[in-house]
């Protein structure tokens, strides 16, 4: 790879979640599962629902303004923002235009990206390359889902799996050897059928039939993709490292995709690393999709977990199917 002139890192991180939590309690009442079931097979105990007035934006702006407080950056410094997200408010405008109003980053250029819940890996990459082409100084990349709207509360092998939330950061130019050193992203759109919402899009507008048969929910073959994840997330983890120049012995923290407790524990044994080496909230939150890795990492900042020169690996897999890894040399005080 030729040597980069100008390196992208993360000089600020926020999140936000919604008030209202979801225990694995509620939902033995609302479906044929229990506790015990969703937490021996997804580590999961509870997730976040946000209210019925509660939109993808909201959320966004929120996580926004705590990464931009953390930066230091004022709203009108920003000159692009991106929001992965597949729960925007509207399909347009898009949830960045709604956001960058909202903020008064009156000079950025804004658009959605969707790539399932590898969303903000896909969105941190596009961001860094915008910097180190010296096109812009400051970006922010937001990770926002509310899947807990798209989900049928009658199907128990979805429903317990998933979380509303949104982390946001703030992209800039950092010294040579700091910030994002490599990024690895994938895609199989053969796998596209095993995690889709069929109805909304052009190929099935929205009608009372596409209703009445609840295509307007997450329809997911769960076995089919937990193979997948269990294999591709180690994959993706490694490919990164390589091209970072960097051995899993270098590794300070992996924050991986908060899918299943047991996927992290099988990249976990790939990478060979010791659970203390992974941030982990899936337990509190779910599934986030987008939210999920930008979530944990802002906690995981906030917490002290990361110290100025760690080497961290942020990894996801998502629906399309994707994939994304991405390895940050940790450059905040």
């Amino acid at each position: 790879m030729p040597a980069q002139s100008r390196y992208a890192g993360i000089i600020g991180t926020g999140s936000a979640l919604p008030d209202r939590v979801l225990t694995n309690f509620d939902l033995e009442r609302m479906v044929d599962t229990s506790d015990e079931w969703i937490r021996t097979r997804t580590g999961i105990r509870e997730r976040r629902v946000a209210g019925e007035d509660v939109a993808a934006s909201d959320l966004s702006v929120e996580a926004a303004r705590e990464a931009l407080a953390n930066s230091g950056v004022a709203p009108e410094e920003i000159d692009l923002i991106i929001v992965a997200t597949v729960t925007p408010d509207t399909l347009f405008p898009s949830t960045a235009c709604l956001v960058q109003e909202r903020l008064g980053a009156k000079g950025a250029a804004a658009f959605d990206l969707a790539a399932g819940c590898t969303g903000f890996l896909y969105a941190l990459g596009v961001g860094q390359q915008f910097i180190c082409s010296g096109t812009y100084e400051k970006v922010l990349v937001v990770g926002v889902d509310l899947l807990t709207k798209i989900l049928n509360w009658e199907d128990r092998n979805t429903c317990v799996l998933f979380g509303d939330g949104a982390g946001a950061v703030v992209l800039a130019p950092v010294p040579p050897g700091e910030g994002i050193l490599s990024l690895y992203l994938g895609a199989d759109g053969s796998g596209g059928p095993l995690l889709v919402m069929p109805a909304g899009g052009s190929r099935l507008p929205a009608s009372r039939d596409t209703v009445d048969r609840k295509l307007h929910t997450i329809h997911m073959q769960g076995r089919e993709v937990f193979k997948f994840a269990v294999r591709i997330l180690g994959e993706a983890a490694l490919a990164a490292l390589e091209r970072a120049g960097l051995q899993k012995e270098d590794v300070d923290l992996l924050i991986p995709h908060q899918a299943n407790i047991r996927i992290v524990e099988a990249a976990l044994k790939r990478l060979g690393l010791s659970p203390e080496k992974a941030y982990v909230n899936l337990d509190r939150y779910g599934n986030m999709s987008s939210a999920s890795v930008p979530v944990a990492l802002d906690e995981a900042r906030r917490e002290g977990r990361l110290q100025k020169g760690d080497n961290l690996v942020l990894v996801s897999f998502g629906a399309g199917l994707t994939w994304g890894a991405a390895v940050v040399k940790w450059s905040m005080d």
